[in-house]
């Protein structure tokens, strides 16, 4: 299958490792993968800040480079929920008919979604020595409905100890601008984010978003307390030889 890597511009420009991982688990599972130099960002921020037209625009290039892949995939859970439930209410604000044409026919897929839904697998041959907790963002858990995908990938990585984290569904207060705009509050909740993910004993914390394990990590490399954070397609890249490094 010829696979599109959209890696998000979050990832592109900050944790370019994570786009490295999607290729390298990809291309061990026999898949060929592409990535289209034109694409840039979805337009979520733009969206979801009212600069509609921008929004648009975005979108439409977003289709426009991914149009022809038989499946696009992403490690950035905000970014999928973005294209697919957002896209169609974008074309409709901006009058445009065919980008919502275009929005219909893609195939865009978060990691976990593409590896258990379309490939049909949850051992990828990973190896991954370490205790984990796993994180379910906003948008993996309530627009994509990721439900028990990322844990029925962790549960059949080799070595990993994966541990149950108290309120794992409270959101981390990350929330894009919300965390500037409502800095306050965003503390608040990335600290009780913090207790619960120290109280799992957990060397590692994972999720689906880089940006709220951004947020999270802030914090807990505060703390001094010796969690790490680290995207779950890094862990399903580990091999173990030698074992994947860990971002601190």
């Amino acid at each position: 299958m010829r696979v599109a890597l959209f890696v998000a511009c979050f990832n592109d420009a900050l944790f370019p490792g994570t786009g490295r991982a999607v290729t390298a688990l990809l291309e061990r599972l026999g898949h060929e993968v592409v990535f289209p130099p034109d694409q840039t960002c979805c337009g979520q921020m733009h969206w979801t800040t009212g600069y509609r037209r921008e929004a648009a625009d975005l979108a439409r290039r977003f289709a426009r480079v991914f149009r022809d892949y038989d499946a696009v995939v992403t490690p950035a859970a905000s970014c999928a929920a973005t294209v697919r439930a957002s896209y169609a209410r974008i074309a409709r604000a901006d009058g445009d008919d065919d980008l919502a044409r275009a929005a219909e026919g893609l195939a865009v897929h978060e990691l976990s979604e593409f590896l258990v839904d379309v490939l049909g697998v949850t051992d990828v041959g990973a190896y991954f020595p370490h205790r984990v907790a796993y994180h379910p963002t906003c948008h993996s858990l309530r627009t994509l409905e990721l439900g028990d995908r990322p844990l029925r990938l962790l549960r059949a990585v080799k070595g990993l100890e994966l541990v149950d984290m108290p309120a794992a569904e409270e959101c981390c207060g990350f929330g894009g601008t919300f965390a500037m705009k409502n800095a306050d509050v965003s503390v608040a909740m990335v600290a009780d984010k913090v207790r619960h993910v120290r109280s799992t004993g957990a060397d590692v914390l994972c999720a689906a978003d880089n940006a709220c394990l951004a947020h999270i990590g802030g914090a807990l490399s505060r703390l001094r307390g010796g969690v790490r954070v680290m995207h779950l397609a890094e862990i399903l890249a580990a091999t173990g030889s030698p074992a994947a490094a860990v971002r601190a």
